[in-house]
């Protein structure tokens, strides 16, 4: 069995920083005494890249994970490269562990796939399409996969013509809606509007997170999750419950609050339950996601599933759902990155096959 040299790419300068070395914590955690060594490198909410002794003291200053003292003790720092190009030099794979715009968004991908150097999850256009909800639904509605009515807004609309945009999302859906900035996620920036002048206070905030933003008609149902594993030949897991602590599924549910809870598999019918890994797995292939993906559904009174959307990088905190369904569904959580590591590897050798060399081709 190989011995993997990873690099293991946290924080970044979304507003998902936190959760991001949540993530490369409980990673590093989970294969302290696996056959995966790790390098950590970390980016600033600046953008700067930090590795050794600089990446050690961004893990160890998690806000989610704050005075979690034994951090030093997985990271050998005397081992690690002292730039970013020796330590892309040294590794097998990247794993971008790393969460909304400017990493989960495709800009990262672009750039491992300009260095050649492989890497976990999707790439350039599965990453920029699963990022923004809009382009996103418009690929789900493409493959005749059931979701749930939307607007897509600009935020230059919406500060030339408030009026005439809540006149717009008032005809055409109901309260109450979901307002997100259109490329962002847990749950970050999102609100529920039961009237006009929530509704308005929503649009403001998303504002502030996006130039796009989306609008989601709202509906009474369970949140369903599945999660994905492949390349082109894609399996999805068992399916998984949420029960929110809070009104939906914020950022503090998910990540502060103990109030939330999970229930895996989920109690559901198995004519449902196959259905809703049926619809993960064509999501996946829609969007042309590879290595790993977990999609997000809501199930209503009625049994009518709805998918409501794709993330190509779920978190890897020790309550995420990704890890946790495929443990269920019988993958360990060290198993499971060895195999992403190995889809990663997979894929790359796949782009560097072709029938007819470049230079040949013209």
């Amino acid at each position: 069995m190989k011995r993997y040299r990873l690099l293991l790419l946290f924080g970044g300068r979304s507003a998902e920083h936190d959760v991001s070395v949540a993530s490369a914590v409980s990673m590093m955690k989970a294969l302290k005494d696996s056959d995966i060594d790790i390098l950590p490198c970390g980016i600033t909410r600046e953008g700067a890249w930090k590795v050794g002794e600089e990446a050690v003291k961004m893990l160890a200053s998690s806000a989610l994970f704050a005075g979690d003292s034994d951090v030093r003790d997985i990271v050998p720092v005397d081992s690690q490269p002292r730039s970013v190009p020796e330590a892309l030099s040294a590794v097998d794979v990247v794993f971008p562990l790393l969460h909304g715009p400017y990493g989960e968004d495709g800009t990262v991908q672009g750039f491992l796939e300009l260095v050649n150097v492989p890497y976990v999850g999707s790439g350039v256009l599965g990453s920029s399409l699963s990022m923004d909800k809009i382009a996103m639904k418009k690929m789900f509605e493409s493959e005749g996969l059931p979701i749930t009515r939307y607007l897509g807004i600009l935020r230059s609309d919406w500060l030339s013509d408030p009026e005439g945009i809540i006149s717009k999302i008032e005809s055409e859906l109901e309260y109450p809606v979901f307002v997100k900035p259109a490329n962002l996620g847990s749950s970050i920036g999102i609100t529920k509007a039961k009237d006009r002048s929530s509704l308005l206070q929503a649009l403001e905030l998303a504002s502030k997170y996006d130039r796009r933003l989306i609008v989601e008609q709202g509906v009474e149902a369970r949140e369903l999750e599945c999660a994905v594993l492949g390349n082109d030949y894609p399996k999805a897991s068992v399916v998984g419950e949420i029960l929110p602590g809070d009104e939906f599924y914020t950022f503090e549910a998910k990540y502060i609050s103990e109030s939330s809870k999970t229930i895996i598999p989920a109690d559901i019918p198995p004519s449902v339950s196959d259905e809703i890994r049926d619809y993960a797995v064509r999501a996946f292939k829609a969007v042309d996601a590879a290595g790993l993906a977990r999609v997000d559904f809501f199930l209503t009174s009625e049994n009518k599933v709805l998918v409501n959307e794709i993330n190509t990088i779920p978190g890897f905190t020790p309550i995420s759902m990704y890890p946790k369904l495929w443990e269920a569904s019988g993958l360990s959580y060290p198993d499971l990155v060895r195999k992403l590591l190995d889809l990663a590897m997979e894929r790359h050798a796949d782009k560097q096959h072709r029938v007819i060399p470049l230079w040949e081709a013209s």
